[in-house]
């Protein structure tokens, strides 16, 4: 296998707004920010960048050697505005590999970060994006839960809010349980695109799709782009949005201490 040459590029705005200062909390004593910019070096990134409007959060990444820091604006709309930025600060080339992982995955796997990182490689797609298999129907019927659509070549034909696909006749005699099959997939939102994509991406026009269900890929769906979607390598766990996430991501941190 191919040495794989990308960068990892980590969204961190300050202010977000279901946890205030988010990047900065602690887990297990250190910024979560620190945590995620940890997993993006054990991926085997060629650079890791910090992309963040505040000096604070540069500042929690400071000792952390090959993690370098974009000073963006404040004014961004989205991670994606947020990293185009960034892509031009860094100054990469419209061919550079690039993986948008979020600021709040403490304990995203450095498979799955290699992984779609490959897939976009490989696929020839404007985008790549990771997925895994729903096994329970309080996941699927979950709004806060995003769901998607594969084609046979692996690209995503839709990502949804709502339970899809919807199984008609099972559903019809009892939603509690899934039939079986496993032909339903959630979402983990981190992508990988080139960074000339990348700028195209952040200058297009919010699309209906996207405005309806609020989920920023529909809108490269909905412009003609290919987005292939694999299955993660390993299980990725649940980000930190809330401060009932950070206690659960906590407890998470002292199990796999031992």
């Amino acid at each position: 296998m191919s040495q794989l040459d990308f960068v990892v590029a980590v969204p961190a705005r300050y202010a977000a707004s279901r946890l205030p200062g988010k990047p900065l909390r602690l887990l297990g004593g250190e910024p979560l920010v620190l945590h995620v910019a940890r997993r993006a070096l054990a991926a085997g990134a060629r650079e890791v960048w910090l992309a963040t409007d505040d000096a604070r959060v540069a500042e929690a990444v400071a000792g952390e050697a090959g993690v370098r820091v974009a000073m963006t604006s404040p004014d961004h709309a989205s991670g994606t505005d947020r990293l185009a930025e960034c892509a031009a600060i860094a100054g990469w080339d419209d061919d550079t590999l690039v993986v948008n992982l979020q600021g709040d995955e403490p304990f995203a796997p450095a498979s799955g970060i290699r992984e779609v990182a490959r897939t976009l490689a490989d696929s020839g797609a404007a985008m790549a994006t990771l997925a895994a298999v729903v096994e329970e129907a309080g996941v699927l019927f979950d709004p806060n839960t995003v769901k998607l659509v594969r084609a046979a070549n692996g690209d995503a034909l839709y990502f949804s809010r709502a339970p899809l696909p919807w199984p008609r006749d099972a559903f019809a005699r009892d939603r509690s349980v899934l039939p079986e099959g496993g032909h339903w997939l959630r979402h983990i939102g981190i992508y990988a695109y080139r960074a000339g994509f990348l700028r195209a991406f952040a200058a297009m026009p919010p699309g209906v799709l996207e405005r309806i269900e609020s989920l920023e890929q529909l809108r490269v769906l909905e412009a003609g782009h290919r987005i292939a979607v694999a299955l993660t390598p390993e299980p990725f766990p649940a980000g930190v949005d809330t401060a009932e996430d950070l206690e659960r991501a906590e407890l998470r941190l002292r199990e796999s201490r031992g």
